[in-house]
């Protein structure tokens, strides 16, 4: 790398599944991934540090576990500006930084530009956040203001009233042009062709999707057809039918989140549809750097905050800790990386591995106590390891996984979930409370006890447990309920 401080493109995307891509092997028409992956380190072992968004995007921000953060579940939780934040160390190392699309850093209603304030004082000089597509009829932001200017804000607001909770797929009203995917990548695209400062870019852009409700627009909503689309996983079965039970099960008995083969499949071209558009606006925004001749200087990463079920193992969502829902993107494209060409890793890695990986890269110092681990030298050496295993938590539960076995434990602390991920990679047999794998079970638990012990650290000023000024709804907001 050169002298110069390369500019750093951080593309994260929500509900997005490690294997939605065509450099994974689906059908789905990924060019500028793809092409991101032929240039750099695709790391097919990545996975979320938890299967739900805000407790995922509060550990990647401060690299810090749910148990250390508090943050288990979506709640109205505000990440707090004074918390340790790599994006702060990367400002304060002499980089522009932006932010365009989706953070759910803070609570997800209510007047998003009187609340800028929060995303700048997390490291960001330039801001237009939007909220997820379910709570934008509930926040005013830059993009609902041109909406409603367009007199489309409304048609989509109706819209998402019209929708039941059961998962199904059906066209956005809204044209490919103004969809919130689109909007995001046009604003980081308008903010890159514009930018004139001496400083290097540190440029972050959030997609809402691919997450549902399964709306992509006209065309993508037609790219797929629903025959094509493969077979979901079939639902798990327990070698021993009385182990303890946990939130998993929990989630099966709700019929709001359960899908059948044909709903899968409807559900799936939907989103490949969406994964193609943001895989177009993505194309869009290298074109731009290219343009600016500065791509011979920049680092991108692309990844997502947790997974998408997809009717796998029979239901829609996230929520849990089987493969579909944890296993994550992770993309690395760096100058040097493109020279030697692109490669897979099977390194085991965690989200919360992002920032310090991207703050190296800038040349910025985490002078604080945080668990990310850089994957610069899995750049230079793809070949490397990186981690010995990988923890994910949600809801008072958590999982081990090493590469081989992956434990889930329930809130009482008991195993519910084990499988052999190299012999059932489909995770179809449970092997919870089986009596020939308690030896197994015995080991993984002591494992997972070291490793959270390790990481059991209190984080002070990480979250407010606490509404938000400007938090009083604005006078277009829609209730949802």
């Amino acid at each position: 790398m050169s002298n110069k401080k390369p500019n750093i493109l951080f593309i994260m995307t929500d509900q997005f599944r490690a294997d939605a891509m065509g450099c994974a092997g689906s059908s789905v028409k990924t060019p500028a991934l793809d092409s991101l992956a032929a240039e750099g380190v695709r790391f097919s072992e990545c996975y979320t540090a938890s299967p739900l968004c805000v407790p995922a995007r509060i550990s990647m921000m401060t690299g810090l576990y749910p148990h250390t953060t508090g943050v288990w579940k979506n709640a109205n939780f505000v990440l707090a500006p004074e918390a340790n934040l790599w994006v702060k160390a990367i400002q304060q190392s002499g980089y522009d930084t932006s932010v365009f699309g989706k953070l759910h850093l803070h609570t997800d209603y209510g007047d998003f530009i009187e609340r800028e304030y929060l995303v700048n004082g997390y490291g960001f000089d330039t801001v237009n956040e939007v909220s997820g597509p379910h709570s934008t009829c509930q926040t005013r932001t830059h993009m609902s203001d041109e909406w409603n200017e367009k007199g489309i804000w409304q048609d989509f607001c109706t819209d998402m009233l019209a929708r039941t909770k059961n998962p199904y797929a059906k066209p956005s009203p809204l044209s490919a042009e103004d969809y919130y995917d689109s909007y995001v990548g046009r604003k980081a695209r308008e903010y890159l062709e514009s930018y004139d400062g001496d400083k290097p870019w540190f440029c972050h852009v959030s997609f809402p999707g691919p997450h549902e409700p399964w709306d992509a627009p006209a065309p993508y909503c037609d790219m797929y057809r629903p025959e094509d689309m493969p077979a979901p996983i079939a639902r798990t079965v327990d070698k021993n039918p009385d182990r303890p039970r946990g939130e998993y099960d929990e989630l099966l008995k709700k019929k709001v989140i359960s899908c059948d083969e044909q709903q899968s499949r409807e559900i799936q071209a939907n989103y490949y549809g969406s994964v193609s558009l943001i895989d177009d606006q993505i194309g869009a925004i290298i074109q731009t750097i290219k343009d600016r001749g500065e791509w011979d200087n920049t680092v991108v990463l692309f990844t997502s905050d947790h997974g998408e079920m997809n009717g796998d193992h029979g239901f829609v969502h996230k929520r849990n800790f089987l493969r579909s829902s944890m296993n994550i993107p992770l993309i690395i494209r760096t100058p040097e990386s493109a020279k030697r060409g692109g490669c897979v890793s099977d390194a085991l890695v965690n989200l919360i591995d992002v920032g310090p990986t991207l703050a190296e890269y800038a040349g910025a110092e985490l002078n604080y106590e945080q668990f990310g681990k850089s994957l610069c030298s899995c750049i230079t050496s793809p070949e490397s390891g990186h981690r010995d295993c990988l923890l994910g938590e949600y809801a008072g539960e958590t999982m081990y996984y090493d590469g081989k076995w992956k434990l889930g434990l329930n809130k009482q602390g008991e195993t519910y979930q084990l499988f052999d991920e190299q012999a059932d990679p489909d995770e179809l047999l449970n092997l919870a409370a089986a009596p020939e794998y308690q030896d197994v079970d015995a080991e993984l638990r002591d494992k997972l006890l070291r490793t959270v012990l390790s990481s059991n650290r209190i984080a002070p000023a990480v979250v407010q447990i606490t509404e938000p000024e400007h938090k009083d709804s604005f006078d277009r907001c829609i209730p949802l309920e």
